[in-house]
């Protein structure tokens, strides 16, 4: 079971709000909550500020960069400080880490000792970026060797949540990682699954209650007809589900890689908080 929670901390919004998704787990789950923060080394040593030293007279990287590196160092003491201040009222053991390196690499990197990772939908240097999903988040999503929980921009605990299932190998990993989490927390759990037809969607479903029938939890199986994506966002947003349990890819991986996966847009446009399960 998950006893070693990373969060990724960055000053952005979206990572307070993942701090927060990220104790409330670890009181829940009774597990140890890391806060992570990584100096960004492409912004000390990236051509932007390579062009701006030579500009200014000096030799790149050699004061410049220097003082970058000490003044980001300091800024990431102070945001780790600030979560060890929040999280010192609540009944949860943490610990920190201040790292540098390309972001997205460093969190997959630690968390090879973890096991969950939770990153906020957005992080201070995606605030120019285009869509809804940053691009250090999906960054981490795609690299990341642990599951990953994208937070939304509102914390709230989770009560309803979620599992998409389309039979696959990954989304039966997701369901037993739903299965433990609903019936340690004593939380109901339904599954949606959306299919061409109600017949192969009465299949599908069939496999997932005699799974969790070996589990103490309340379950419910809906199925849903369409396009899976777009029915898996809108079921969320009908209904009011705040935590979505789904697996990285499900059938086709070539086809997901030309025409984009139903995880991807899930992740892009899910209003409640996704549990991305490998």
């Amino acid at each position: 079971m998950i006893k070693t929670i990373l969060v990724g901390i960055d000053g952005s919004e979206h990572a307070r709000i993942a701090s927060l998704y990220a104790l409330w787990l670890g009181e829940q789950l009774h597990a140890t909550v890391v806060g992570l923060h990584v100096v960004d080394i492409v912004s000390i040593e990236g051509s932007f500020f390579h062009d701006i030293s030579g500009s200014l007279g000096f030799e790149p990287y050699l004061d410049f960069s220097s003082k970058m590196r000490e003044v980001l160092h300091e800024r990431g003491q102070t945001l780790l400080e600030d979560f060890t201040k929040t999280a010192a009222g609540k009944s949860v053991k943490t610990d920190t880490r201040l790292t540098m390196g390309v972001i997205a690499n460093e969190i997959a990197e630690q968390a090879k000792t973890a096991d969950l990772v939770v990153i906020g939908h957005r992080g201070v240097n995606d605030r120019f970026s285009t869509g809804l999903l940053g691009g250090t988040a999906e960054s981490v999503t795609r690299k990341c060797p642990k599951p990953v929980v994208v937070s939304t921009t509102e914390f709230r605990p989770t009560t309803r949540p979620l599992l998409a299932y389309d039979g696959s190998q990954r989304a039966a990993s997701a369901m037993h990682t739903a299965a433990e989490f609903c019936a340690s927390l004593s939380l109901p759990l339904t599954v949606v699954t959306v299919a061409k037809d109600a017949e192969n969607a009465e299949r599908i479903l069939a496999d997932a209650r005699k799974y969790l029938e070996s589990y103490e939890l309340e379950a419910r199986c809906e199925a849903q007809t369409g396009n899976a994506p777009e029915e898996i966002v809108a079921f969320i947003k009908r209904h009011g589900y705040d935590l979505l349990f789904i697996g990285a890819y499900g059938h086709s991986r070539i086809l997901e890689m030309v025409l984009g996966s139903t995880t991807e847009y899930v992740l892009r446009n899910s209003p409640c908080a996704v549990f991305l399960n490998r």
